[in-house]
């Protein structure tokens, strides 16, 4: 399992248009093949700050989601959005879910 976390801090007038684009990305995202799971996180105390998780059967399938036309429009359609660039750090799953590693 191979799992991103990616940290989003958005400008306060385009937090809709984000989570709305974001909304689009994710869906599309759950149809890849090599996609298990896609979150999309609010955080309670900084309402403009996102967590997106995303979890792929292996790295190489997240690789090629971020080839995806969805995903590559997202990229380019929330660029200016951002307060800040966003941080994706990667994990490699040792327990998930019911405990598939």
């Amino acid at each position: 399992m191979y799992v991103v976390g990616v940290t989003v801090y958005v400008k306060t007038p385009f937090v809709q248009q984000f989570i709305e684009a974001t909304f689009d990305n994710a869906r599309n995202t759950r149809r890849e093949q090599g996609n298990i799971r896609f979150d999309v996180l609010r955080s309670e105390q900084d309402p403009s700050r996102f967590l997106l998780y995303e979890a792929y059967r292996r790295r190489n399938d997240f690789t090629r989601h971020q080839e995806t036309r969805h995903y590559l429009r997202w990229k380019q359609t929330v660029a200016d959005w951002m307060a800040q660039p966003r941080e994706g750090v990667k994990h490699t799953s040792i327990f998930f879910g019911d405990g598939e590693g």
